[in-house]
């Protein structure tokens, strides 16, 4: 039979797909292909697959059988005949479209011979099956792909069709596998790490792909090579499917031939099983229980209503998470390491003889800063220093947008870190230890001081010394101290400047094998110990080599004794926040109010302070106050005397009884002793509190204990106790004998000659007793006086003194006193005075 230009079908299904133009309705693509058999193979296999079509599921019948050339079905039959028979054409009435004959060949050509010939010609067997298969409702590749009647297509048009096919589900396979791929990387990437926080979604799909998510026609392709696929069901679910399978394959026998499949029916499982577990995730959580945690603690009707394979899942999550949480991984926090280290600064400066508070706020950080002296191994502020311009801040302030660690497991966290001379003093003299520690001439040996930081609880240590500790530490140069450690409380964190990150330890012991790694690999570091709760020691094995430490801490040495020794960790005693800075922060707080009410704020806190003491946790709002001064009350009016002496520790200048009464009701101050070496001394907390503890046990205690127990704080006794017991204090024997080694003589002016002390020159002595002079008004006669008793005179300006008494050399020496107006001296006697 002659041939023509369009007769290339002659081979087969696979041969032919090979030559098929690209894409859909595209022209044909040039069939030579022009380079030299020396080319490389895998470079020949690429430029064959480009010329191959990239046929879709939304592909035509006939531009997969005409290889992407619909001209055939819109050629005249006459031109068809000349092309492919060479002659016999009709009259022009019949020249239909090929589109046209095929639906009814003998109405055109009546020449039974030709009609034969015709209808055995390939060409035409090619556009007979697309006719029939458009009769069949078969009009792209999805519907032969889900068409029920294949085996009544011709052999030529099934092969190429289904090699059309195939070559579609391979590039839907690729692109699966490739989503599948991508799916486990960001699923690793995202592995969920349990913790008691853990939500019970994530325990129970621990950030797996899940398998009622994945769309219908990926497992239709990879699993059931295909079956069924159509491009409707593109964005359907198994899920979806698996609720109503009907709506999505229409046809009876192919959904029949999907649900025999074995892999369909595991693929079932799984997804009722998924199911299933959601429904529970949604009722635990209606009941409260969403994390692991409340999990654990939930009542047992509460794990009896869910699956038995989610109470199998939740039970083993916990049980992994109790036997190997020193194997899970650090969790990162997203954006803190930035938030801290890009803080913020304002500071707060004083105007002379200013409206309202006499404060301003100014933003950034301030032209001038305090100046300090070295006294021992820390540092003092020095005030008298002038400085030329801008005066130093009363307050600076550090603005994270995210907070500071101490408040990172609560709710809500501070934002702000307020700075006063303390803070700075505290990191000055740390500075001062990095500054020596990482000087080029100090050898690989040598280690940095370790230091312990001592402040009453709820002045700010976390906040505000801590939190500026952490900043400056932050700012150090990366490559001589590349990590800082933070721990406090619960938590521990690890700041890594080098990648810039913040990793988090959830009571978490395995942040001190992290830090001994880092000190083995040569990093240096710091450590922040925060003794936030009670019993968190620092751990026996910190510092490490090559890391610096400090341990902020409340006054009870239990929390910080064994560790101080133990390193031989220098003190640094934080004292309370004046009157001053906390004028300050209210100003701070209250930037944006009017002048006014600024003072009345300022007002209100100064009485708060008053009542409760500068402990900042408790005098900036209402209801924190109130709660804590009826606590503080209540503290004093339910104590006895002997319990106050006991718990309180006043004078003492280390307190082994964190007791409730001392948190409520003393305060801690920085007192230099022996060697200048710097200790906290226990003092009353507040005026108030001052006033109604001293009353209480001044009423209680003998007057000689009393006085005794107020000698323990003599500097910081208020100066109406000092007026009231002075004079008795000289009756207790080790008063006495403190002072005699420090009793200078006061000269007036123009006197040489030193007098004589009595106290000094009778240092066995001590006073028999004390008795007061009633006024002058009162006394009729001369009162005979005693050697050795310290008389107090009852006149509110007796010149001077404010009590004496009188030593002798004989034994019948004596005084008499007569109204206050004359003395009667007997032979051989002197007198002193006590001032």
């Amino acid at each position: 039979m002659p041939g023509g230009p369009m007769r290339m079908q002659g081979g087969n299904a696979e041969s032919q797909a090979s030559v098929v133009p690209q894409g859909d309705g595209q022209t044909r693509a040039r069939q030579g292909f022009e380079s030299e058999t020396d080319e490389p193979d895998e470079t020949r296999r690429r430029a064959e697959e480009m010329r191959r079509p990239q046929w879709t599921l939304e592909s035509r019948v006939e531009d997969v059988m005409l290889e992407g050339s619909t001209s055939r079905t819109n050629m005249r039959l006459n031109d068809f005949l000349r092309n492919h028979v060479g002659g016999g054409v009709v009259d022009e009435d019949h020249n239909v479209t090929m589109e046209m004959f095929v639906q009814d060949p003998d109405d055109y050509v009546q020449d039974q011979q030709l009609l034969e010939v015709i209808l055995n010609l390939a060409a035409y067997r090619e556009l007979e099956a697309i006719y029939k298969l458009h009769c069949e409702g078969v009009f792209s590749l999805w519907q032969w792909n889900i068409h029920e009647r294949k085996d009544t297509a011709t052999p030529f048009a099934r092969g190429k069709l289904n090699a059309a096919i195939s070559q579609v589900l391979n590039e839907e396979r690729r692109e699966t596998e490739e989503r599948r791929w991508a799916e486990e990387r960001a699923r690793r990437r995202q592995k969920v790490e349990l913790t008691v926080a853990t939500t019970i979604k994530d325990v129970l799909f621990r950030g797996r792909v899940r398998v009622m998510d994945m769309q219908l026609n990926d497992f239709l392709v990879m699993e059931l090579d295909g079956m069924g696929v159509t491009p409707a069901n593109r964005n359907v679910l198994l899920k979806d499917f698996i609720k109503d399978s009907t709506r999505y394959i229409r046809g009876t026998f192919l959904l029949r031939d999907i649900k025999a499949c074995d892999r369909y029916k595991r693929m079932e499982r799984a997804v009722r099983d998924e199911m299933d577990m959601e429904e529970d995730v949604r009722r635990l959580c209606e009941k409260g229980v969403d994390n692991l945690l409340r999990w654990s603690l939930a009542a047992e009707e509460v794990k009896r209503s869910v699956h038995e394979a989610t109470k199998q899942f939740l039970d083993a999550g916990f049980i992994e998470l109790m036997s190997s949480i020193t194997m899970s991984a650090p969790m990162k926090l997203e954006g803190c390491y930035e938030s801290v280290y890009n803080a913020r600064w304002h500071h707060v400066l004083e105007v002379p003889d200013g409206e309202g508070t006499g404060m301003y706020v100014r933003e950034g950080e301030p032209q001038q800063s305090w100046t300090y002296n070295a006294v021992d191994d820390t540092l003092e502020k020095d005030d008298g220093v002038e400085q030329s311009g801008e005066a130093p801040p009363v307050l600076m302030v550090l603005t994270s947008d995210k907070g500071w660690p101490y408040s990172w497991e609560g709710d809500e966290s501070t934002r702000e870190c307020y700075v006063n001379c303390e803070v700075d003093r505290v990191w000055q003299i740390v500075k001062g230890d990095l500054t020596e520690w990482l000087s080029s001439h100090r050898g690989t040996d040598f280690e940095p001081r370790r230091r312990v930081l001592i402040g009453t609880s709820g002045i700010g240590k976390s906040m505000n010394a801590g939190s500026y500790l952490l900043y400056q530490l932050l700012h150090c140069d990366v490559e001589q101290l590349p990590m800082v450690a933070y721990f406090i409380g619960r938590q521990s964190f690890l700041f890594d400047k080098i990648t810039k990150t913040v990793s988090v330890y959830m009571d978490d012991p395995r942040i001190v094998n992290v830090v001994k790694i880092f000190s083995l690999r040569g990093f240096k570091g710091y450590i922040i110990y925060d003794v936030a709760l009670k019993g968190y020691q620092p751990a026996a094995g910190l510092p490490c080599k090559g890391w610096g430490m400090i341990v902020v801490t409340p006054p009870d040495k239990n929390e910080y004794e064994r560790w101080t020794k133990k390193m031989d960790a220098i003190e640094i005693v934080i004292d309370c926040p004046e009157e001053n800075d906390v004028r300050a922060m209210c100003i701070w707080m209250k930037r944006n109010w009017p002048l006014q009410e600024q003072a009345e704020y300022w007002r209100e806190v100064r009485g708060r302070m008053n009542n409760v003491g500068p402990i900042l946790r408790f005098i900036f709002g209402k209801q924190a106050y109130d709660d804590r001064i009826k606590a503080c009350q209540q503290a004093v009016d339910g104590s006895t005397a002997s319990e106050l002496e006991r718990n309180l520790g006043i004078g003492c200048c280390y307190s082994s009884n964190d007791s409730d009464l001392s948190r409520k009701l003393v305060r801690v101050v920085r007192v230099r002793r022996g060697n200048n070496f710097e200790s906290p001394l226990t003092v009353l907390i507040s005026p108030h509190l001052e006033r109604e503890t001293l009353s209480r046990l001044e009423n209680e205690m003998k007057q000689s204990d009393f006085i005794f127990f107020v000698l323990r704080f003599w500097d910081y006794a208020p100066p109406y106790i000092i007026e009231k017991h002075a004079v008795s204090a000289f009756l207790n024997e080790d008063f006495l004998r403190a002072i005699r080694l420090k009793i200078r003589e006061l000269r007036p002016p123009g006197r040489r000659e030193p007098h004589r002390c009595a106290l000094k020159e009778h240092s066995d002595k001590s006073f028999a007793r004390k008795e007061v002079l009633p006024p002058p008004e009162r006394l009729s006669n001369p009162v005979a006086m005693d050697h050795w008793v310290l008389y107090e005179p009852k006149v509110q300006n007796f010149p001077l003194v404010d009590a004496f008494f009188c030593g002798h050399k004989s034994e019948d020496a004596g005084w008499a006193a007569d109204g206050y107006g004359g003395w009667a001296p007997h032979d051989n006697q002197h007198c002193a005075a006590v001032h």
